[in-house]
């Protein structure tokens, strides 16, 4: 908490300031004074803040600038100094840790006048100022104003400390740790090393123990040690997952269609091979009476030499159909067997050759052969989807198989020769309606991974929505499922998502992309306990199944309170893929009471991709889901495993309670500035900015050398038009943050004025160096100032934008 300067207080610049390692005190030393202002931390208690205070300092000086330190990263010395120097004081888990680590930054140490962590050296205690009987140190103005203003933390970060001598117009040569004759970091480390070697403290009162307990306390600490350091050696992030128990055959007559080899001696050709395979599969599939192992399993043993028995057991088949390919020209020739896996019997094999204008009967007379072996009756609706051809054209089947190869490659090279692969497919055939889906998919594959290809983002974002309409009007299950996808995270139109899932489903009943779709769209409807038979289904027919799987049962079992099973699953898909969010897995963690587990999951991932702890509202725009319950026990979750709310609830749209809060605030400190700037900004985002002035206005009187109050007012004034006030207050607030510009605000004030090129100067500079490529109007309506009530807020904001040169 900074504290305002006061006017008849005697000012004295501070000249340096000293931390003595080895006695906890800090020394101010202030001009004209002879001797410094002491800040003793003489307890136990007390001594691990001024620790915390030597370590931000110790590695601001490594850096060479006074800058923000990102505290989590010092988990371990911190654990150290709290266990060494806290007594019986020292945090009993490394949540209560952190939770006094960030209430003493903020609040208390700054507080000279109450001075609850340290002692005052030479000065006398004054009577009682309240009725709690605390007492005032006596202190100048300049001294406690001066320490005060040292406690600075990042507020977009809550672990972002800085100990602010640029706020008191020190350099780091003006500060300095000292231990004895050692001096800033090597001080630093000969303190942490000797508290590392002190023994651990031991009762007075010793019992005799008995040998058979000493015994079996060592082996236990033996295996302790082993189990600990295979834990971390085995994954530093999670626990390990048990494997998958070994899988019942279906009812149905089971089989797995392996990748059929590439004979044609051309690597260029391996493309159609896979493809044959691929259409095998989907054709199998449609048939209601089998049960068909997807095609992302069975392609895990291309070119592998693994023996058939052992294949059918790890998918859970009976049968398993093998085969090769040639092309040679117009000629092509496919070879193909049918083995009982339990038997190891060839049920079928047969050879067929043919012109490549025959490659649909070919396929025709395969189905039918392996139905046929298989003893399975085909119903009217089987005849009638095999019976079903995306397109009678060769040359277009075969451009829209080397679309899919490139595909799934899944590089951004490949995925422009995909789209073009799929064009030249629809060119050849304008009604290939599983042409015009691929197109779709590669397309939202372009905007969901920002990739920078020939088109921009609002392109490929309209391209793919023409393409799925096309694709619509005879449908595939894989339009069916992206027309689900779009109904549900672009227009929250749940029952339709749900739908077409279905529509998907009938159409190919063994799919498992199938029944993870429609998985999906019901744990976002609210009907999770639906959707775990599907996720179920959907993983027992792709053994080999991808991360977002689990990940998503992990997210609709969340949402029903079974959080293990919700760990369990997250853990699976974080060893699929350890590139996966952890959000939901954080959140688990939490609710099962394992908050340091939780707490290390989340540093570590947010580390790894090198970002500023986010608030848990920014996680929830990922989630359409229909019942604000889910997100609610979704955000329970994240706080408690250490993730930041915006202290003001207008972010999550709670108004009444907002203004309630302020109100609170204001009525137990009148003059506290964060309440009045809280009344402000709840004010402003209810539609009553006219009140919100008042307010904002009084914060920066009582805290004028507080400059984020500047873009609250500016925000206000925004919103009742005042752009040239709102201008002024902007620019002040941009020229004293630079790593915090209001970009958007800024350039929709100065194309409100009339400024248009200043306006596009700053709108380009802003997405430029802040990474927002490709945004639009919409996109930053829904990620950026998301918490106005009144929709002429919004348009005004918006309208600002467009002037500037957004789209």
């Amino acid at each position: 908490m900074k504290r305002n300067n006061k006017k008849n207080g005697l000012q004295a610049k501070l000249e340096n300031i000293k931390l003595d390692l080895s006695t906890y005190k800090v020394l101010l030393h202030f001009q004209n004074h002879k001797e410094p202002f002491v800040i003793h931390f003489d307890k136990p208690a007390r001594r691990f803040y001024f620790s915390l205070i030597a370590l931000v300092v110790t590695e601001m000086k490594k850096k060479g600038k006074p800058e923000f330190i990102h505290i989590r990263k010092h988990e371990k010395t911190l654990k150290l100094l709290d266990n060494s120097l806290a007594g019986q004081n020292a945090s009993k888990t490394v949540k209560g840790m952190w939770d006094k680590i960030r209430k003493a930054w903020r609040y208390t140490l700054p507080d000279l006048e109450t001075g609850t962590h340290f002692k005052i050296l030479e000065r006398n205690l004054i009577s009682p100022y309240d009725k709690g009987g605390k007492y005032r140190y006596d202190c100048s103005d300049a001294e406690c104003d001066t320490w005060a203003n040292l406690f600075d933390y990042d507020e977009s970060n809550p672990w972002r400390f800085k100990f602010a001598i640029d706020l008191a117009s020190l350099s780091l040569n003006d500060i300095s740790a000292t231990l004895g004759d050692l001096q800033d970091n090597f001080a630093w480390q000969e303190f942490v090393k000797s508290l590392s070697m002190q023994p651990k403290a031991v009762s007075r009162e010793k019992r005799a123990v008995p040998i058979w307990w000493k015994k079996a306390a060592f082996s236990l600490v033996a295996v302790s040690i082993v189990v600990a350091v295979s834990s971390a050696i085995w994954n530093s992030y999670i626990r390990p997952v048990p494997p998958t128990a070994e899988l019942e055959l279906s009812n149905e007559p089971s089989i797995a269609v392996l990748p059929f080899v590439n004979m044609s001696g051309d690597p260029k050709q391996e493309y159609f091979s896979d493809g044959i395979t691929d259409d095998l599969i989907t054709n199998l599939s449609k048939i209601s009476g089998l049960f068909v192992i997807a095609r992302n399993s069975t392609f895990t043993y291309k070119g592998k030499s693994v023996k058939i028995p052992q294949i059918a057991k790890e998918l859970g088949v009976r049968y398993v159909l093998e085969g090769s390919v040639r092309k040679a020209g117009n000629q092509v020739r496919i070879n193909a067997q049918l083995i009982d896996a339990t038997t190891g019997h060839h049920l079928w094999a047969e050879r067929f050759d043919g012109a490549l204008g025959d490659i649909f009967a070919l396929q025709d007379k395969f189905t039918r052969k392996i139905v046929a072996a298989l003893a399975v009756k085909l119903t009217a609706d089987d005849k009638s989807l095999i019976a079903r051809k995306g397109t009678d054209n060769v040359e277009a089947y075969d451009a829209n198989l080397q679309g899919w190869e490139y595909w799934r490659r899944n590089t951004k090279d490949d995925l422009v020769k995909a789209v073009f692969s799929y064009k030249r497919a629809i060119e050849l055939d304008p009604e290939y309606s599983e042409a015009h889906a691929a197109l779709s998919l590669a397309y939202q594959h372009i905007v969901g991974r920002r990739w920078e290809v020939d088109l921009g983002w609002k392109d490929a974002r309209s391209m793919a929505q023409k393409h799925l309409r096309i694709a619509m009007k005879n449908p595939t299950p894989l339009a069916h499922r992206m027309n689900s996808r779009a109904l549900l995270y672009y227009k929250h139109r749940h029952e339709e998502a749900i739908a077409e899932a279905e529509r998907a489903l009938a159409l190919d009943p063994n799919d498992a992309e199938n029944h993870w779709s429609i998985a999906r769209a019901l744990t976002f409807a609210d009907r999770s306990a639906e959707a775990i038979p599907f996720y179920e289904r959907a993983m027992r027919l792709n053994p080999h199944y991808p991360q977002y799987y689990p990940y998503f049962l992990g997210v609709a079992q969340y949402c029903l309170e079974r959080y293990e099973e919700a760990a369990t699953s997250q853990e699976r898909a974080f060893r699929l893929d350890p590139n996966t969010s952890v959000w939901w897995l954080a959140a688990a963690y939490a609710q099962l009471g394992r908050e340091e587990e939780a707490a290390d999951v989340l540093a570590k991932y947010i580390e790894k991709r090198g970002w500023h702890l986010p608030y848990v509202e920014s996680t929830f725009r990922y989630w359409p889901f229909k019942n604000q319950r889910d997100l609610d026990r979704f955000a329970e979750g994240l706080v408690k495993a250490g993730m930041p709310r915006p202290n003001n609830p207008v972010y999550r749209r709670k108004y009444s309670e907002a203004i309630a809060q302020a109100k609170r605030a204001l009525t137990a400190a009148p003059n506290d500035a964060k309440a009045h700037r809280m009344m402000a900004e709840s004010l402003i985002f209810a539609g009553r900015s006219s009140e919100a002035l008042d307010f904002i206005k009084k914060a920066i009187s009582l805290e004028p050398d507080y400059s984020w109050y500047l873009y609250t007012l500016g925000l206000g004034q925004f919103c009742l038009e005042q752009y040239e006030e709102a201008l002024t207050s902007l620019e002040k607030f941009s020229n004293e943050h630079k790593a915090h510009s209001p970009g958007w605000l800024l350039a929709a004030t100065y194309a409100h004025l009339g400024r248009q090129q200043k306006a596009e100067e700053v709108l380009t500079e802003y997405m430029k160096s802040s990474g927002y490529k490709g945004h639009t109007v919409s996109r930053v309506l829904k990620h950026y100032l998301h918490a106005f009530k009144d929709p002429k807020d919004t348009e005004r904001f918006a309208e600002g934008l467009r002037k500037a040169g957004l789209k």
